[in-house]
């Protein structure tokens, strides 16, 4: 890979460290109106998105979410802060889980501990929890995935063209990263058809 290939695998690198769950702090302690949520959801998620003209929630995704138990309605058409913490969880979930999977995940978690349910664990501590653990391990991912990058750069020395050992260098971490994301895909499906089918 030459300079400008890998300078461009850095920034795309950078972007990555963009990515991230939105601060709890920065969730408002007041309860929002959907055109309100929607507009908070495409500022604080830009980085997340692969074009600019994308967006993060729509209207008709949240009412679609609410009408089929992933969401608690909202309380006077306003959504509070938990209504914020499970729709960024979606949000994420969406592009890896099915609808099925999402729900099997969701119906205990909304049983157990939204609006105050549970005395030990609230919602809020739940997302800091996890906040704070995705800041950690979008960390190692960083490294990793340029661990990766540096060891395609030397996968096929027997090339000299440079156009097609960039090509092959590009190619072999897509795949690599593809096969990882598809380990992990498997795992979170095992994971809930083991654990959580009969959870209600």
């Amino acid at each position: 890979m030459d300079n400008t290939s890998e300078e461009s695998v850095l920034d795309i690198l950078q972007k990555l460290n963009d990515i991230d769950y939105i601060d709890p702090d920065e969730i408002p302690n007041i309860d929002l109106y959907m055109d309100q949520v929607t507009t908070f959801m495409d500022e604080h998620l830009a980085a997340c998105r692969r074009k600019d003209e994308e967006k993060i929630l729509t209207k008709t995704m949240i009412n679609n979410y609410t009408k089929n138990d992933f969401l608690p309605p909202p309380v006077k058409k306003k959504y509070n802060k938990e209504h914020m913490y499970l729709l960024i969880f979606l949000y994420y979930f969406k592009s890896v889980l099915s609808i099925t999977d999402i729900q099997k995940v969701f119906k205990p978690l909304i049983n157990m501990f939204y609006d105050g349910k549970s005395e030990n664990v609230s919602m809020e501590d739940i997302y800091r929890k996890i906040f704070k653990m995705e800041k950690i391990q979008s960390d190692n991912l960083t490294k990793d995935i340029l661990r990766r990058f540096k060891a395609s750069q030397n996968l096929f020395p027997e090339v000299e063209n440079e156009e097609e050992a960039d090509y092959l260098s590009r190619f072999a971490v897509i795949c690599l990263l593809s096969f990882d994301s598809y380990l992990k895909k498997q795992l979170v499906q095992r994971l809930i058809d083991e654990t959580l089918d009969d959870m209600k």
